[in-house]
């Protein structure tokens, strides 16, 4: 995703806001009006975010404040700030709320560990024990030390998502080496499988074929992976693979499933590789973008929204600045909205409203209803 910290890099940080109320630039394509509304700004340089239990919204900055909005209020204080390398794509880039948060108070985060004179700089997961709206001081519990990396400074992913099956699941990029991507002697360019306290579940699909932490690879043949999302009640999982100057995909998550890179890019009839279940090109086509984003299945108990928009994969371009929506069963995309300033993550709220979370504009997280 050279595109979206390129844009952080430029833009610098701005000084953390409340909630304004006013109306995000965007407009819709779908023949329904929909209302975007501003719930806070001057989020510095935001990444990614997860929704508690109660309606709390933990947003990620990539300089490495976990930020919490609650009750539609950018609280001053941050959750946790851990110490990170924010060069690049690197920084606090994932974050995920315990299935069990409401009794256990578990945190997961994906950061850049810097480097040390006797350590390479590398991501980790962490997990954090909330009290409160902070966390618990010294309560870092580290998982896992992913593989050191190299001067490059992109393509880390960074998804941080509890699959139905109560496993951990995360995004990783091939660290700007496509090599990295077909090699299961390392864990870059892949996704990986966890239980909540780090150990390799016994049903991961590669435990015969990799040792160590390496078992912890669920899928592989990736690019830089920086968003997914599982649909409620199925279990699905939509995979979003960044492309490099052709393709962005929308990838169904398979268990020891190789999705190509860098052998190919974009549809594929290679039986060796997943093809994706779409894909769009960044020019020449209905749909065109450079970065794709987001992204979140609509389906809420409640649901403010037309029926047309049940059961629909919402995904973003990062460049663009557009949501669509894409129908799982059909592969149809429609549009919906347009004129966000560089979104980065999208989230279904309880309520049926959604959460669009952009690092343009001042750093900003708006509500659509």
């Amino acid at each position: 995703m050279e595109a979206l910290f390129a844009f952080v890099a430029l833009s610098g940080f701005l000084a953390c806001g409340g909630g304004s109320g006013s109306a995000v630039s965007a407009t819709s394509g779908s023949g329904y009006d929909f209302t975007v509304v501003t719930v806070t700004s001057g989020l510095r340089s935001p990444t990614a975010m997860a929704l508690g239990p109660d309606g709390r919204v933990f947003i990620c900055e990539q300089g490495g404040s976990l930020r919490v909005v609650k009750g539609d209020v950018l609280l001053p204080t941050p959750f946790l700030t851990v110490t990170v390398d924010s060069t690049g794509e690197r920084g606090l880039i994932g974050v995920a709320v315990d299935p069990a948060f409401a009794t256990n108070g578990f945190m997961y985060v994906h950061y850049t560990v810097p480097a040390t004179p006797t350590v390479l700089a590398h991501n980790r997961v962490s997990r954090f024990t909330a009290a409160g709206d902070q966390a618990v001081p010294g309560s870092e519990s580290i998982l896992l030390e992913l593989d050191a990396l190299s001067t490059a400074t992109n393509h880390n992913g960074g998804a941080l998502h509890f699959g139905p099956d109560g496993k951990l699941y995360l995004g990783v990029g091939e660290n700007a080496n496509g090599p990295n991507a077909q090699l299961l002697t390392n864990l870059l360019g892949k996704v990986l499988r966890m239980n909540p306290d780090g150990t390799v579940p016994s049903d991961n699909p590669l435990l015969t074929r990799t040792p160590g932490k390496n078992q912890l690879i669920w899928a592989y043949g990736l690019r830089n992976p920086f968003t997914f999302a599982f649909q409620p009640g199925t279990g699905r999982l939509f995979l979003n693979d960044v492309g490099l100057s052709l393709w962005e995909e929308v990838n169904v998550g398979q268990a020891g499933a190789n999705y190509g890179w860098p052998t190919t890019e974009g549809f594929t009839a290679n039986p060796a590789f997943t093809s994706p279940l779409f894909a769009y090109p960044h020019s020449g086509g209905t749909v065109t973008g450079c970065a794709i984003v987001g992204a979140a299945f609509y389906g809420p108990v409640i649901s403010p929204f037309p029926a047309t928009f049940q059961g629909k994969y919402l995904f973003m371009d990062f460049c663009e600045g557009w949501i669509r929506t894409l129908d799982p069963v059909t592969r149809t995309v429609s549009d919906w909205l347009t004129g966000f300033s560089s979104p980065v993550d999208l989230l279904v709220a309880p309520d049926g409203s959604v959460l669009v979370l952009s690092s343009g504009g001042g750093g900003t997280l708006a509500r659509i209803l």
